[in-house]
């Protein structure tokens, strides 16, 4: 082939992505306003346990969720639905990011607790099939990511909101590789994305009586992309006088996270995609790693809540699952609950596991048979949450 054709056939796939992209900007113009869960007569929360240990997990979480909802599952305000088929064998099968009957169920409800999914990577016996938390992301048009890393005691307060559908996550599995020799990836990024992640922050940061709003890019680099989420950034910090907005590049903000002077001046922090990645997996190291973590996909129709750790297979491989720890799915349960109006509940599933993991912590989780299972931990949580 010549070198012309070569560069024909990628300005051909090049089109076809920009047309994709102008086409969700439009539907992003006309999108309407976040639900209001209090206005429902009953609310839905999908169930999705994924594969790995995520079935083991996600289970875990969702007793403990029954319990301290047991009234309104009863009377039927909040109904829990589990939706099977989101599992790496499925997904291989049809050859597809989420299996449309799986979505089609998932669109019927308001929240989703969703456990690990695989991600083939180049070597495993898998097709390379998209994302499955990238695919749920941009079909529910779920564009903030928000991880809370909270630790009292070293003063740090920390809450990140990550776009979840732009930037170089966009169109991850849709490259171009030119020629042999010559591969290229593509960043996306769109004003009406920029907006309303960065508003979120804000509108955030004035509801929880926070001080600081702080954007993260390397637009001193990535000048176009980057560039514009940063101006747009300073635009909107100009509706919220009150509150303080400065930006840090992300190889030095990555820096300053470990600076025990510095890092307990951030509060609410915005970024795109990538950098959003990068952060909140070494934020939460500082509260014990991305297996205690969890994290909130919130979009204007629907929301989903997983935790922010893989699907463990080799703990699967070794019978393990039934020792996986389930901190991380149950703190975005806590998350969901005060999402969709239930934050007495919420307030107590993270005092309670505060007592279970730092305060009195009776029961110790390994991994392995040397540690308690989910499910003992999970009983021990709920023994907990009885007595506050």
């Amino acid at each position: 082939m010549l070198r012309t054709e070569y560069v024909e056939a990628a300005k051909e796939r090049f089109g076809q992505l920009l047309a994709e992209q102008l086409e969700r900007v439009e539907k992003m113009k006309g999108q309407g306003d976040f639900i209001d869960y209090k206005s429902l007569d009953r609310i839905i929360i999908g169930v999705c346990g994924g594969d790995g240990i995520g079935p083991a997990i996600t289970s875990q979480a969702q007793r403990v969720l029954e319990f301290l909802l047991k009234d309104d599952v009863k009377s039927g305000r909040v109904v829990f639905r589990n939706i099977e088929g989101l599992t790496i064998e499925r997904r291989a099968a049809e050859n597809a990011a989420i299996p449309p009957a799986v979505l089609e169920e998932i669109k019927k409800c308001h929240v989703i607790l969703k456990g690990p999914t695989t991600t083939p990577r180049k070597g495993d016996p898998w097709p390379n099939v998209e994302s499955a938390n990238v695919a749920m992301r941009k079909e529910l048009d779920l564009f903030a990511n928000v991880r809370p890393v909270r630790i009292p005691e070293q003063g740090i307060d920390w809450t990140f909101f990550r776009e979840n559908t732009e930037g170089a996550y966009a169109v991850g599995s849709k490259g171009v590789n030119v020629t042999e020799d010559l591969a290229v990836d593509f960043t996306v990024v769109t004003s009406q994305g920029c907006e309303r992640i960065i508003k979120a922050a804000f509108e955030y940061a004035k509801n929880n009586n926070k001080t600081r709003v702080t954007a993260v890019t390397k637009a001193n680099i990535i000048k176009t992309t980057d560039g514009k989420f940063l101006d747009i950034f300073y635009e909107i910090a100009k509706d919220y006088p009150d509150i303080t907005a400065d930006d840090w590049y992300i190889d030095i903000m990555t820096a300053k996270l470990v600076d025990e002077k510095r890092r307990k001046d951030f509060q609410v922090v915005v970024l795109p995609n990538l950098y959003g990645d990068i952060i909140t997996d070494e934020a939460a190291e500082f509260q014990g790693g991305v297996g205690t973590a969890g994290s909130a996909n919130i979009g204007k129709r629907y929301a989903m809540f997983e935790a922010i750790h893989g699907s463990a297979p080799r703990m699967v491989q070794e019978g393990r699952e039934k020792y996986a720890d389930p901190c991380s799915i149950i703190r975005a349960g806590a998350m969901l609950l005060s999402h969709i109006g239930y934050a007495k509940e919420a307030e107590k599933l993270y005092k309670a596991l505060d007592i279970c993991t730092i305060t009195e912590k009776k029961l110790v989780i390994t991994g392995r048979d040397t540690g308690a299972t989910g499910e003992e931990f999970a009983d021990y949580l709920m023994e907990t949450i009885e007595k506050l």
